[in-house]
């Protein structure tokens, strides 16, 4: 079956049958325009598809495919006999077949020169009287070596005919091709994970299992349709969360596999049984054939050796899965033995000489719990993660302390690294022993943390939980907190989460346990401050004067939110200096969720500060680390969003946006869903796309209304709606919002957040013809913004629109000139690059005694709102009038400027938002 078919109609036996939405793999550039093409790559990597793309694309009405088999490689002349019957209508084919069958009438193969030399002219012949058409040849590698070498002689003599070869392996540097020596060799891409997303969403599965599907697939389509088409994983079979392989996908990876000799399969299983293999270790093993064999698999597609730490990986990780899961327990034992004998890094020595013990062994279990510490004290928290659970399910069962002790040491280990399986393994052994109830919460806690936003059947979890705390006013008060989270996150009940934090503090108060009770304050502080709750302060300074516990994790310390709120105050300054110890404490400890918020809360202090280079540094690792564990996508995504969307690229911006929405919805997560459409919000509106805008942040402003969250300086979507309204003409509705906003930040004391309601509120003024008001409101937010530069020159960008439109062109040229030398000084690319077109059409606008007519303040609305886009219809809803009156309207407007189409009105009129 050819790749293709198995993309679009992959096998269904462990699941319904589902609805594929059709993904065209990106075919690169140089395929695109040339005669003769090999497309090549491993099955099911869509080269079928790829091909058809090219056919598309020839203009050729028809397509001559041939489709050989496995079984027709070793038939000789099966390809031309093909050929031949695809074309029945044709003389020549008739000849062709008839030569065919005397040829193996006498002897099953063309034996001599003459009869090759008439089926080489036949064919020939053949091709030059079909019709225009395509040569398609799937499946190439299975053609038999005569019909290739007779293809490839006709196809000299034909050189405008097109030719498309789809096989699973060729090397681009070999010696020609039978299509044609100059043909364009091109390996078909994997998909990327927005594609496989795309291509798995009538599965409905939740982001972190689409990044997993597409970390096992590699991209490669019908694996990663037959990993999500297994509803009934099968069971993992060493207890490292990483289950074996469905049917469908094991014969699809086995099929890639049958590519390469024993030998290469040989030494990538030694590879799959190695966490973190490199060339120096596999040389060690395979000797001087180690190059030569890993080339082969690299040909394949089945791995990928050019790292720049000299480590291999597979290309899909499911190519190691299907080697390890397929090998007998003895004969995996016996490789482990063999790679402790060639490591030279004591921590993997340990780790495969336990690997290679018997499992009963207590031996194995001490020496890996022991590989663990030395693991974790190194920083490599992935190996200590899998250490020290393999050191609790090798320790005896009738040692029940030890066992629980080191359960629980793997638990919080896979809660560092957000190892969500290996968590439930660990947890699951503390709950099926005898222990204490501090063990039990201790295990249940650590689980609901590594569980984060994936965690299923919460109220159970916790139901078990303070069944377990039940009488123990300390662990109760633990269980709290964690209520809370999920009370504030997934159920968006402030008032609910701040009770239950308050019910924390007072239950850990009773028991003296002031660690619990720094934890349960600051949770107490972080909503109040968002309920805009007068206490907020002093519950935060009241945690801030307990003792500082280790075992807090830093994203949950008082000191943490304390920056959080010199963010929120515009002292990002403040913010960064409190944030940097908490980074390299987040880092010592491992705590993957708890470095990835420290790193964002960087990010955002250094982009406030107007620092974007450092903010791209910390926005990235924050991803970066996101990506490469289980944690939720949704908060690096938000803080990605914001620093790419003013520093970098806008377009990648609205990519991490809409993954964090889309990542938000899906997990529940109800703040990150309110920050993540802020972002694409801000986004399209900085674009110049306020209608798509209006909706995101219309979302926005019903979610926080819902949550009841009151304080504006945490989230400031506000200016940016009031902005939005203005764009779109709803001057009232904008009005409205600014003042309520304002009357807020007054009562909460958030003087912070009025400079950017005041820019709002000029662009609202400009937009009634007020621009000596709104000049004057903008210049002195600008001034009141010296410390914040971005902002400030976003500002400055503003009044330059303002004067200019007050036909002030040397002040609008001033102000531009100032924002652009702000926002290139600090290297906020889109905005710079949003200042200098400004100032350049400044630069080639007529002086002022040559100045377009001036329009009246109806004209003007008008022909803003025409010029962002709106129809009639929506420009006489907006402005309460007619249709008639647009047009009339409209009219004069045209006759005035001396312009006849909205296109060119688009590119006379500054519209508001500008």
């Amino acid at each position: 079956m050819p790749d293709s078919a198995r993309w679009m109609n992959p096998s269904h036996e462990a699941g319904p049958v589902l609805p594929v939405v059709p993904v065209v793999p990106v075919v690169p550039d140089n395929a695109h325009g040339a005669r003769r093409v090999v497309l090549f790559g491993p099955p099911g990597s869509g080269k079928t598809t790829a091909a058809g793309v090219l056919v598309r694309q020839s203009g050729l009405p028809q397509v001559l495919r041939l489709a050989p088999g496995p079984q027709d490689a070793r038939v000789a002349c099966a390809g031309l006999l093909e050929l031949a019957l695809a074309l029945p209508a044709l003389a020549t084919a008739r000849d062709l077949t008839a030569a065919l069958d005397e040829t193996a009438g006498r002897s099953g193969s063309p034996d001599g020169a003459g009869r090759e030399l008439r089926l080489r002219r036949l064919t020939a012949a053949l091709l030059r009287e079909a019709p225009p058409v395509t040569l398609m040849v799937d499946n190439a590698q299975w053609l038999d070596h005569v019909s290739a070498a007779v293809l490839g002689w006709a196809l000299r003599l034909a050189p405008d005919l097109p030719v498309i070869a789809v096989e699973r392996t060729w090397r681009p540097g070999a010696a020609g091709h039978w299509c044609g020596e100059d043909a364009c060799a091109v390996r078909v891409p994997p998909l990327a994970a927005p594609q496989i997303a795309t291509l798995l969403s009538p599965y409905r599965l939740a982001p972190h299992e689409v990044t997993r599907i597409h970390a096992r697939s590699g991209g490669n389509p019908a694996l990663a349709l037959a990993l999500a088409d297994a509803s009934c994983p099968l069971p993992d079979q060493d207890g490292t969360g990483e289950s074996a392989l469905p049917p469908t996908a094991r014969r699809l990876v086995g099929e890639w596999l049958a590519e390469v000799p024993a030998q290469v399969q040989q030494l990538l299983t030694l590879a799959a049984l190695d966490d973190r293999p490199d060339l120096e270790l596999l040389g060690r093993l395979a000797g001087p054939a180690a190059e030569t064999l890993l080339g082969q698999a690299e040909a394949a597609g089945l791995l990928d050796a050019q790292q720049p730490d000299g480590t291999v990986r597979f290309t899909a990780s499911a190519i190691g899965t299907e080697l390890a899961t397929r090998l007998p327990d003895h004969a995996r034992r016996l490789l482990h033995a063999n790679l402790a004998g060639a490591s030279r890094d004591s921590v993997r020595r340990d780790r495969h000489t336990v690997l290679a013990a018997d499992a009963d062994d207590p031996r194995s279990a001490l020496r890996a719990a022991r590989a663990a510490v030395r693991a974790r004290q190194r920083g490599d928290h992935a190996l200590a993660a899998e250490l020290s659970l393999l050191a609790a399910q090798r320790t005896p069962h009738d040692d029940g302390d030890l066992l629980a002790e080191r359960a629980l040491t793997a638990v919080r280990d896979a809660a560092h690294y957000g190892d969500l399986p290996r968590g439930r393994i660990a947890a699951r052994l503390v709950l099926d022993q005898d222990t204490t109830p501090d063990q039990r919460v201790d295990a249940l806690v650590a689980l609901i943390d590594a569980s984060g936003q994936h965690l299923h059947s919460a109220d159970e979890l916790f139901a078990a939980a303070l069944r377990a705390a039940a009488g123990r006013p300390d662990l109760t008060a633990r269980l709290l907190i964690r209520q809370s989270i999920w009370a504030n996150v997934n159920e968006g009940d402030l008032h609910r989460a701040c009770d239950l934090a308050g019910r924390a503090t007072a239950l850990a108060e009773t028991a003296g346990d002031t660690t619990t009770t720094a934890m349960a304050l600051t949770m107490q502080a972080r909503l109040q401050r968002v309920l805009g709750h007068p206490d907020a302060a002093t519950t935060l300074s009241r945690a801030l004067s307990l003792p500082r516990a280790a075992s807090i994790p830093v994203n949950g310390t008082p000191q943490h939110l304390a920056a959080r709120h010199a963010l929120f105050d515009d002292r990002p300054d403040e913010a960064r200096t409190a944030l940097l110890p908490l980074l390299v404490e987040a880092e010592r400890t491992g705590d993957a969720e708890a470095t990835v918020d420290i790193l964002r809360s960087l990010a955002e202090s250094e982009l406030r500060a107007g620092r974007c280079a450092r903010a791209l540094e910390h926005a990235h690792r924050a991803q970066s680390l996101t990506d490469g564990t289980a944690l939720s996508a949704a908060p690096a995504c938000y803080t990605s969003a914001l620093v790419e969307g003013t520093a970098r690229r806008t377009d990648l911006a609205l990519v991490h946006a809409r993954r964090g929405v889309d990542t938000a919805r899906q997990e529940d997560n109800k703040v990150f869903l309110s920050r993540n459409l802020f972002a694409l919000g801000h986004l399209l509106l900085a674009t110049g796309r306020p209608k798509e805008a209006l909706e995101a942040l219309g979302e926005v402003r019903d979610l926080e209304g819902l949550q009841q969250v009151r304080d504006p300086s945490v989230l400031r979507w506000h200016p940016e709606l009031a902005e939005t309204f203005v764009a779109l003409g709803r001057l009232d509705q904008a009005q409205s919002l600014l003042d309520d906003t304002r009357r807020t930040a007054h009562t909460l004391g958030r003087a912070t957040v009025l400079p950017s309601l005041e820019r709002s509120q000029a662009l609202l003024d400009a937009a009634r013809g007020h621009y000596d008001t709104a000049a004057r409101r903008l210049t002195e937010a600008a001034d009141r913004l010296r410390h914040l530069p971005l902002e400030r020159g976003r500002t400055l960008l503003a009044l330059s629109h303002t004067e200019r439109r007050g036909r002030r062109r040397a002040s609008a040229r001033a102000a531009a000139q100032s924002a652009a030398d702000l926002f290139t000084a600090h290297q906020a690319h889109p905005w710079a690059r949003t200042a200098a077109h400004t100032l350049g059409r400044l630069e080639d606008a007529p002086s002022d005694h040559n100045a377009r007519p001036r329009l009246t303040p109806a004209e003007q609305r008008c022909a803003e709102l025409a010029a962002a886009g709106a129809s009639n219809r929506d420009i006489a809803t907006t402005l309460t009038v007619s249709v008639k009156t647009v047009e009339a309207t409209l009219t004069r407007v045209y006759r005035k400027l001396g312009l006849h189409s909205r296109f060119q009105l688009a590119h006379t009129v500054t519209p508001a938002h500008e």
